[in-house]
């Protein structure tokens, strides 16, 4: 009689094992894809701005007093794009509102830190296509 009763438990046991299991696997592995699915969607701001400003110091030969202030300003634009990058995906025209928005405000700030020849530069660097390997697409895209 104990028998009989032991085999019904230990299956059940079974059971209720292999049902947890599958749920942590699952939850574990929705954890690892919610974690990528973040870091590629959004923009790693403080790397692009390091990189960016790579590019424009340089090119535009900027001073000591207007290297922080274009920082600023690039980090900023940054910050913004990575909130409305979403809408890309979900609503194109309101994405691109936004973007000019943002990139308006971004060459507003830099018209007032750079001289007039560092900021037509500015406008001269500004890739012709949306350009993935181009660090500056960044800025206009």
């Amino acid at each position: 009689m104990k028998k009989i009763l032991l085999i019904p438990v230990l299956s059940i046991g079974l059971i209720i094992s292999a049902n947890a299991q599958i749920s942590t696997a699952s939850l574990k592995n929705a954890a690892q894809k919610a974690t990528s699915a973040a870091s590629t969607a959004g923009l790693n701001v403080s790397d692009l701005s390091t990189q960016l400003m790579s590019k424009l110091n340089p090119a535009l030969s900027l001073t000591k007093e207007q290297q922080p202030k274009v920082l600023t300003a690039v980090t900023e634009f940054l910050k913004g794009k990575s909130e409305i990058l979403n809408l890309a995906k979900t609503n194109k025209t309101q994405y691109s509102s936004k973007l000019g928005e943002l990139t308006n405000g971004l060459l507003a700030k830099l018209k007032t830190v750079l001289t007039a020849a560092q900021y037509t530069k500015l406008l001269g660097l500004k890739p012709s296509t949306n350009n993935a390997t181009n660090v500056l697409s960044q800025l206009f895209y």
